[in-house]
């Protein structure tokens, strides 16, 4: 997997390096945010709070809204960490807190555990020519870097291993010391820190290790789709594929090729390769039903592909939507048909008719009856009359579904170690 990081200071993206020196910095961390998650998960790393220099939690929580993030910088509490769920990371990363003076923090990283679950929790292991340097990397614990992973397995899920002499320089990585502490791990490991060439991804990829990266797509030394192809497993050539679109569908099952996913990525409409054909074809090239793809991820062992695409039309052949069958109804298809009767309003259109204050009015007047349905059967016809003009005023608004449940994703993570049972979803 490709993890491509965005360190925040002063509301914005920098790079630094050795930790220290900036090198550059942009002025639109949202708009990467968009452009990384087409790729894998986002590193977002609060820099000032790492550096007890302020902040950026509105910022970050708005990344988390648009992105797949973890999160870091700063996390020396559980407090922090809940804060960090709270704002919809799907994971926290933990630093300088995780180690004591003569080891791991134990304590801590049980309470952590408990609080936010082990599986979200990963630990930043910063080494300094193999020994472990925390406290903004000025303090050399005396701890090896080899010894302390293991002693982390029953306290994190994920680990975020950096060789600190090479940060920010893209020199390349210590891949010895790399396979030395995946080999240890027992646990998915992420690698960071030098890398600058897609031959160096392969490598670390073929190790079953994730790879972070930032200076290096920041300068322009390693494009994404670079990267992404770079750590596929193309030993059998071809790699399944399977196109779903946002609610999850499935649309179809494909193959791709190094070529099919590199014309993917620069055109932005999937590609696939044609066993039959023996040949690279785009998705409704000559019938129009086109893929818009919204995101790429690859499996755990890197030998399949996943592609969220928008579909145009119809993705089977024989004219249904999905491969396997029509469209199932969801709320997202829903607001689709919503918007079009807007955009394109038709005579005698109901949903197109509809005033800004009446479909305010009839929201309000459906939540009230469903409140008083006395049957299940009025429930389920209030509801869904409560459902349909809640999409409709969520249309006129231009306010995407995906946040709605974006929200609602965040409540379910941030209520889970409070226990708040009034936020539950």
């Amino acid at each position: 997997m490709i993890i491509p990081s965005i360190d925040l200071s002063k509301g914005k993206a920098v790079q630094l390096r050795q930790g220290r020196d900036k090198e550059l910095e942009r002025d639109d961390p949202i708009a990467l945010a968009r452009e990384f998650d087409r790729y894998g998960e986002v590193a977002v790393i609060d820099l000032d709070a790492a550096f007890g220099t302020g902040d950026n939690e509105s910022l970050v929580r708005q990344l988390c809204a648009v992105a797949d993030c973890r999160v870091g910088g700063g996390v020396r509490s559980v407090e922090k960490a809940l804060q960090a769920i709270g704002a919809g990371a799907r994971k926290v990363i933990v630093g300088t807190r995780a180690f004591t003076s003569t080891g791991v923090d134990e304590a801590f990283l049980g309470e952590l555990g408990q609080a936010v679950g082990r599986e979200k929790v990963i630990v930043a292991v910063d080494a300094y020519d193999g020994e472990v340097v925390t406290k903004g990397w000025g303090h050399r614990t005396g701890l090896r870097v080899t010894e302390v992973v293991e002693l982390l397995g029953p306290h994190a899920g994920e680990l975020l291993f950096t060789c600190v002499e090479r940060e920010g320089l893209m020199r390349g990585t210590d891949l010895e010391l790399v396979r030395q502490v995946v080999a240890r791990a027992h646990m998915p490991v992420t690698v960071a820190g030098g890398i600058a060439s897609s031959d160096e991804v392969a490598r670390i990829s073929a190790l079953n290790a994730h790879v972070q990266l930032g200076m290096a797509i920041y300068t322009g030394a390693m494009s994404l789709p670079e990267a992404f192809s770079a750590a596929v497993n193309w030993d059998s050539g071809l790699v399944p594929t399977i196109a779903c679109d946002p609610s999850g569908q499935v649309l179809m099952p494909a193959y791709s090729t190094r070529e099919s996913l590199e014309r993917t990525f620069a055109t932005g409409n999937a590609c696939y390769y044609s066993r039959s054909r023996q040949k690279v074809w785009m998705k409704g090239e000559s019938s129009g039903n086109v893929q818009r793809l919204l995101r790429a991820r690859m499996d755990c062992d890197r030998d399949a592909l996943l592609f969220t695409v928008s579909q145009q039309g119809a993705a089977c052949h024989t004219g249904n939507y999905s491969c396997f069958g029509g469209r199932h109804f969801s709320l997202e298809e829903l607001q689709e048909v919503i918007l079009s009767r807007l955009t394109n309003p038709t005579p005698g259109s109901y949903t197109a008719g509809l005033s800004d204050a009446e479909v305010r009015a009839k929201l309000l007047e459906e939540a009230g009856e469903v409140v008083d349905a006395k049957t299940r059967d009025e429930i389920v016809w209030e509801a869904a009359d409560v459902l349909y003009f809640l999409t409709v005023l969520l249309a006129r608004e231009k306010v995407p579904l995906e946040e709605v449940f974006g929200e609602l994703r965040r409540r379910r993570l941030s209520s889970r170690p409070q226990a708040n049972t009034s936020k539950e979803n």
